[in-house]
């Protein structure tokens, strides 16, 4: 299954933007989805979680209270809205998803077996 994100792009400090990521076709098993980004030179982190029934999220601690993770279950969309963007948020952006048997959101990135291919945020100051 691959992914299909888009929303990236370029912003100033404070400003905001809306990432999607949408799960092509249908499944017998719903999927649990979460975005990670990588900045250059940095390792891939974990940004936000959502199950797949969208009664838990998660967020890490650098985005907490500035990004929302939402989606539409019926379209198989997540969406996470990116507010009070800072320079430190610049980083390729990448949505996930797992059919996993838990009731929790997985925040490391090797839990996850669909990826979408990564967009860019950028933001300047």
């Amino acid at each position: 299954v691959q992914l299909q994100a888009s929303g990236g792009g370029s912003v100033q400090s404070g400003g905001s933007l809306r990432l999607s990521c949408d799960v092509p076709g249908r499944a017998s098993t719903p999927y649990h989805m979460a975005w990670f980004r990588q900045a250059p030179g940095k390792e891939r982190e974990f940004v936000a979680g959502i199950t797949s029934g969208g009664d838990k999220v998660r967020y890490s601690d650098s985005v907490k209270g500035r990004f929302t993770i939402s989606r539409d279950i019926a379209k198989n969309t997540a969406y996470l809205r990116m507010s009070g963007l800072k320079p430190e948020d610049t980083a390729v952006y990448y949505c996930a998803a797992t059919q996993a048997q838990t009731t929790v959101v997985m925040t490391i990135w090797t839990w996850y077996d669909y990826w979408g291919p990564g967009t860019l945020v950028t933001v300047s100051s």
